[in-house]
């Protein structure tokens, strides 16, 4: 991976581990040549992974739609930005730009482009590997949430296992690195999914 697609929020919660952990990650993806992709904002978790990543000496490249401009105050020491109408080109262009996606903390736009992606990839439009950063347990319900879909019959086992996790950013980076799309599509024709 040398473009990494990072979904969080335009709010910091505080917590001392997710401040460590985006400090950790902006690291490995240095040390490594990946260059960041987000939602171009400086505020909140957005903010802090980019200034990070720069601090380090990284590359950080924001697309933002021209009506969050404001909103989200764009970032103005990124390496690249770009600005794009709406927030379906927002995510088509982060998407286009990475070899795969990190979610970390953050609010319903975070979770709207985590599943939008992940349903991308069960239907697959692409084949990269879609990663949790789970710091401090923040998506443990989330997770139990996909458990209780396969339990349920509305997820099956094989797209359950697309969802990567876990809340050290190393062991993250290592299993997207190892991902191999394996995704079953045959809930469209089978009634009895499993």
């Amino acid at each position: 991976m040398k473009n990494i697609c990072i979904f969080c929020g335009a709010n910091f919660s505080g917590d001392p581990l997710l401040e460590l952990a985006i400090n950790q990650l902006a690291e490995i993806m240095v040390s490594r040549d990946v260059s960041l992709i987000f939602g171009g904002g400086k505020v909140g978790v957005m903010g802090m992974i980019a200034d990070a990543v720069l601090n380090k000496g990284g590359k950080a490249i924001g697309v933002i739609p021209q009506f969050l401009m404001a909103k989200e105050i764009a970032h103005p020491g990124l390496t690249e930005l770009h600005i794009v109408e709406t927030m379906h080109q927002r995510k088509q262009l982060m998407s286009d730009l990475c070899d795969g996606f990190i979610t970390m903390p953050g609010g319903l736009g975070t979770m709207e482009e985590f599943f939008e992606v992940l349903t991308w990839l069960q239907l697959g439009l692409h084949s990269r590997p879609v990663g949790i950063l789970n710091v401090n347990g923040f998506y443990d319900l989330l997770l139990k949430q996909l458990d209780v879909m396969v339990e349920q019959r509305f997820l099956k086992p094989v797209n359950r296992q697309l969802v990567l996790s876990s809340g050290d950013p190393i062991e993250l980076i290592s299993l997207m690195n190892n991902f191999k799309a394996e995704t079953d599509e045959a809930w469209f024709k089978d009634r009895n999914l499993i």
